[in-house]
Parts: C-alpha cells; sequence; structure tokens
C-alpha cells in the first residue's frame, strides 16, 4: 500500500501518505488509492472533513518519474479534492515539490509545520508545472508564483503561507490544526457544503476551461528531449546539459 489505512476520530478522517522509500511521490498507484479513499469518504455520513497528511519527512516529491500517473487522473484527483462537498485539511511537516504542490493546493485548509519546505522544480527539468497550475494559479500571489515557476528556489513555511500556497504557517502544526478541526467539527454538513461550493467555484471553473490544453502541453513537454535530459540527469543526480 501506498496510502495508510484511513484513521477515523469524532467526524474527521486522517488519509495518510505512506510510500516513505519514494518521498511519498505520486505514482499511479498512490493517485488510484487515494482517489478511492476520497470518493469513500464522499460517501460516508459520518465524516465531516479530511485530514491529508504523510509518513517521513517528505509529504510528495511530485510525480514518480518511474511510474508516473496518466495526467487525466492527476487532474481528476486535484479536481476530486476541490469538488468534495467535505472540507481536505492539509497537515503537513515535510517538503512538497512540484506536483505534491498541486496536491497541496487542491485543499480547503492547510497547516504546515517549521520542517516544512517547498519548491516548483519542473523548469529545472525541462519541464513546467503544466496541469498543477489549475488548483495553484488562482490562489497564489501572481508575483511569488511567476518567481517560483520560473526559478524552482526552495522556500519555507513562512514564504508558503505569504504567497497563499498554505493557511497557516505554525512552530507546532498539530496544534495549529486543533481550532481548524474544532471549527469543522461545529459547523453543519449542509453549511459546510455550501460554504466550501463558494470558495472553490473559480479554482473549479479553471479545471472545465483550461484542464485539456494543460494536459495536452504537459505531454508534450514530457515526450521532448530537453524533458529527458531534465529526468535522466535527476535519475543519474548529476546536472543536466542546459546548467551554466
Amino acid at each position: 500500500m501506498t496510502l495508510a489505512p484511513p484513521a477515523h476520530e469524532r467526524g474527521v478522517t486522517t488519509l495518510t501518505l505512506d510510500s516513505p522509500a519514494n518521498r511519498n511521490a505520486l505514482s499511479a498507484r498512490l493517485v488510484g488509492e487515494l482517489a478511492e479513499s476520497l470518493d469513500a469518504c464522499a460517501a460516508d455520513d459520518s465524516v465531516r472533513a479530511v485530514v491529508l497528511t504523510h509518513t517521513g519527512n517528505t509529504f510528495c516529491a511530485g510525480a514518480d518519474l518511474t511510474a508516473p500517473p496518466d495526467p487525466h487522473d492527476l487532474v481528476a484527483l486535484m479536481r476530486s479534492v476541490i469538488a468534495l462537498p467535505k472540507p481536505v485539511v492539509a497537515r503537513v511537516t515535510g517538503h512538497v515539490r512540484a506536483g505534491g504542490l498541486g496536491l497541496l493546493g487542491a485543499c480547503d485548509i492547510s497547516v504546515a509545520g517549521p520542517e516544512s519546505s517547498f519548491a516548483l522544480t519542473e523548469s529545472r527539468l525541462g519541464l513546467a508545472p503544466a496541469v498543477i497550475s489549475l488548483p495553484l494559479l488562482p490562489r497564489l500571489d501572481p508575483r511569488a508564483a511567476a518567481r517560483y515557476y520560473l526559478t524552482g528556489e526552495r522556500f519555507d513555511a513562512a514564504e508558503a503561507a505569504r504567497i497563499g500556497l498554505v493557511s497557516v504557517a505554525a512552530d507546532d502544526a498539530d496544534k495549529a490544526l486543533e481550532p481548524v478541526l474544532d471549527g469543522l467539527r461545529r459547523a453543519s454538513p449542509q453549511g459546510l457544503a455550501a460554504s466550501k461550493e463558494l470558495v472553490t467555484a473559480t479554482v473549479l471553473r479553471s479545471f472545465d476551461q483550461y484542464a485539456e490544453d494543460l494536459i495536452a502541453r504537459s505531454a508534450a513537454l514530457f515526450a521532448s528531449d530537453a524533458a529527458r535530459e531534465g529526468m535522466t540527469a535527476f535519475l543519474e543526480r548529476r546536472d543536466p546539459a542546459w546548467v551554466l
């Protein structure tokens, strides 16, 4: 399994990415398991909210280059997080890279601890953050998005909160999560669903308008010579040919 068995406590279901050997990278298997678990949460009236977290020191390292998911499946997973009629809260106490930021950006609320770090590294592989732009660009500060999309620089939890990637940067992620979950438990299921529909409308429109175009762009980039060099260099732990 790449996803731990769900845990339930007072209306909150916790889904834990549990593939530390590959830094919880988004393999086809992990994407499928997570999609099935979200569908189960949607159908379960006892689930008030979902917490998405991880084992190990990495929340998600992006796409698994050795067993990547179909881009349509990745888009469907991010959209299901956004369209789920129940809040999805990310708890991050580790690194988030590339496609992992798309998964994080799809969540409604997110809390990041001091061990967290973030980077959009696609440009360094000859790629671009194409499909993950669907949840990210409607939410990120535009100037910050331009910087981090282009440079691939790493940034911390405080910067992630400043630019709109996460909701809260905290010294203790679990302590910061307590009032969030308390608030969700006090809300009615109908109120949560209706309120979430309001705040996600713009993001969902971006999926409806741009998903197919961005999937095509992503496929073209992955098939390019530059991407083959970038991914080979990454796997061989060396600089790609274009580094000056």
